[in-house]
């Protein structure tokens, strides 16, 4: 919420972004004061929370909602210190997920009442609406095929070569693979594919926004990540009807139903892996049971709109307003 009318694009282009560390937090410190509210998010955005430490000014909530492949196996000591440092400034640290609330209390040594778990939350409704069926570029159905999806960004944190290798070790050649997203490993995946030989089964159509539109056209959701906190993507497939497969990573085991949590692996069991997708291929009215079951979990617990209502009221309190971000 802003006093003036400063715009986003000054803010990215009229700050310093590098240079002296004392020069640079001043800076940001002076141009937070044009605003009553300011939001960060992540270790990318952590310098104009240390400024506000520093050198004062409107209150600010701070976000967190996971770690890149440099911190997926470990958390950086230098990180967390500066954190440490620079959190007591947050009127309060956001986090989605049970395990980042756990990161915030202790790697973090946040207070409990300056953490706030809010879940993500999604137009539940948006994905019960069957897709059309050419609304994934290259999947065209083949009548007994099943398909299997995924939506994630092309980052090694996703590994999705472990998706490939589970899927080509499936006893059913009667599917297809399918990886929404787009980057940097997108070569590598093909490769796995081919050297497997299931590159003619998979279907990689780049980055497809809103999947609402498509997600229904799986009939399983996978997810082969080694990192994550509270995944979008998963709950997306959820709403949709999906079953999924996935690593026991983040708050995972505790998102899906219980239904479906003895289909959720440890990371580096592919062979777990391969056997859970194919329980599901085998058996339609399993699909359907724990689809049913996943679409029921997601309405009742991670609609957007009571995410939305969590925020407004959290915004509301910081500059002690409680109504200005109500809907």
């Amino acid at each position: 919420m802003r006093s003036t009318g400063a715009s986003a694009s000054n803010f990215r282009t009229e700050l310093p972004l590098s240079g002296r560390p004392g020069a640079r937090l001043w800076s940001l410190a002076r141009y937070m004061r044009h605003f009553d509210l300011v939001l960060t998010y992540n270790w990318g955005a952590f310098d104009v929370v240390m400024a506000r430490r520093m050198f004062g000014g409107p209150p600010l909530v701070h976000h967190e909602d996971g770690f890149n492949q440099d911190e997926a196996g470990q958390l950086k000591p230098g990180r967390n210190l500066y954190r440490r440092l620079g959190l007591g400034a947050a009127h309060r640290l956001v986090v989605p997920s049970e395990q980042l609330e756990k990161v915030a209390a202790r790697a973090w040594r946040q207070p409990a009442d300056r953490i706030r778990r809010i879940p993500n939350g999604i137009p539940i409704e948006r994905f019960a609406r069957v897709p059309a069926g050419d609304a994934i570029p290259g999947l065209a159905r083949r009548e007994g095929e099943i398909v299997i999806g995924t939506v994630a960004g092309l980052r090694p944190v996703k590994n999705l070569p472990r998706l490939v290798r589970a899927f080509a070790a499936m006893r059913s050649k009667a599917a297809r693979l399918v990886i929404v997203g787009q980057g940097p490993e997108s070569e590598r995946i093909v490769g796995e594919a081919r050297g497997l030989g299931v590159a003619d089964r998979l279907v990689l159509p780049g980055f497809l926004p809103d999947p609402a539109r498509y997600i229904g056209l799986f009939d399983i959701f996978a997810l082969s990540s080694n990192s994550e906190q509270f995944p979008i993507s998963l709950v997306e497939g959820m709403a949709a009807g999906l079953p999924a497969v996935c690593t026991g990573v983040g708050d995972i085991r505790a998102i899906v139903s219980a239904d479906n949590r003895p289909l959720i692996v440890e990371p580096e069991d592919e062979a777990a892996f391969t056997a859970a997708l194919d329980s599901l291929a085998d058996r339609s009215d399993l699909r359907r049971s724990i689809g049913l079951a996943n679409r029921e979990r997601a309405a009742a617990e991670y609609d957007e709109r009571r995410m939305i209502e969590h925020y407004a009221r959290l915004y509301g309190e910081a500059i002690r307003r409680p109504r200005a971000f109500m809907p």
